[in-house]
């Protein structure tokens, strides 16, 4: 079945499954690989999107349950002024120790700094704690968002 998707601000068509979960569809349909596969039960967030602004677990969300709903993924999040400052902050503090889980990371960052332009260290956990990183980077995560928010960062 032929189902059009607003993706990172172009309409694309993928012809698949109505069920098959976006996240599959972005990566094995479409070629947009930033959305990383992760637990697969909407746990770990590697496979973090926004739809509509909001995040979402892609691994977890039927194709067919997207709709008119505009997805963006970390391809598509520096062209938006809380995504470039997530990034440069990411960048700036060297953040990504594996990386693997990163792209899921920015893009839940950014939906908080959307959310709240200067959230607190418990705004920041609270926001971030479905975002698992084996790398246990979570400081430099924290200190990357107070960045990206204007707030001071404690070397």
């Amino acid at each position: 079945m032929a189902i059009k998707l607003n993706i990172n601000g172009k309409v694309l068509t993928a012809d698949v499954d109505p069920d098959t979960p976006l996240l599959w569809v972005l990566r094995d349909t479409l070629g947009i690989v930033g959305p990383k596969y992760g637990c697969g039960v909407g746990q770990c967030g590697a496979c973090t999107v926004h739809l509509d602004g909001q995040p979402i677990r892609s691994c977890q969300a039927p194709v067919s349950a997207i709709g008119a709903a505009r997805v963006t993924t970390i391809e598509g999040i520096g062209a938006t002024p809380n995504g470039q400052k997530v990034q440069a902050a990411w960048s700036e503090l060297d953040v990504a120790q594996c990386g693997y889980c990163q792209p899921g990371q920015i893009m839940s960052a950014t939906a908080l700094l959307n959310s709240n332009p200067k959230p607190s260290d418990a705004d920041i956990d609270a926001a971030m704690s479905g975002n698992i990183c084996r790398c246990a980077t979570y400081t430099r995560i924290r200190a990357a968002i107070k960045r990206a928010s204007g707030q001071p960062v404690e070397a």
